[in-house]
């Protein structure tokens, strides 16, 4: 005959092993895991070919997203070059990787310079200009912190900015946020996750 307490701890038993079962098991992301998260939901904006897109146009691949400048001495270039380097580490499904640049610096990035400075880096790579009214929705929607540094000259200036990548799924789901400075070989493990 069982006791109220035996029976309890059968309960309780069952309940953790329906709980376990019910639960998908949980991918395992060397960036950090923002799936679900209520902001950089996307946007349409016009790209470097002067065409109106949305990041919705991009279905079916990994996009990752991007926030710089061209004139930007070393972040920008640094994280454009680690992100064509994924492309050629993931090798065939390079082509499943989609990379998504939005400038911060509208005023001097135009269409030509952007076609340029993302060829440098990889062709398929697309840059989207926004308006400064567009920017600043973007960027808060994004929570991307960027800021106008004086130079010498009017045109000298630079800009501070936040310095890390959204990654979103092939079904357009945003999935995670990838920090400055941690590597292709991160970047690429979970890629590969998302593609699954």
């Amino acid at each position: 005959m069982f006791t109220r307490r035996a029976l309890l701890s059968c309960w309780g038993a069952l309940t953790m092993a329906t709980l376990v079962a019910c639960s998908p098991d949980k991918p395992s992301f060397k960036a950090i895991d923002i799936t679900g998260a209520d902001y950089a939901r996307g946007f349409t904006l016009s790209d470097h070919q002067g065409q109106t897109r949305s990041l919705s146009d991009f279905k079916g691949k990994v996009v990752v997203v991007f926030f710089g400048y061209t004139q930007c001495p070393d972040v920008c270039p640094t994280t454009l070059g680690e992100l064509a380097e994924v492309k050629r580490l993931l090798g065939p499904e390079g082509d499943k990787l989609q990379g998504v640049f939005v400038t911060v610096d509208p005023a001097r990035d135009t269409a030509e310079m952007l076609k340029a400075y993302m060829a440098n880096f990889d062709p398929t790579f697309v840059a989207f200009i926004p308006t400064p009214e567009q920017l600043a929705v973007v960027a808060k929607d994004y929570k991307v912190y960027y800021k106008k540094v004086d130079g010498k000259t009017a045109t000298s200036y630079t800009l501070d900015h936040s310095a890390g990548s959204y990654v979103y799924d092939p079904q357009g789901n945003l999935r995670l946020f990838s920090r400055y400075g941690s590597g292709p070989q991160a970047l690429v493990q979970d890629i590969r996750t998302l593609l699954k």
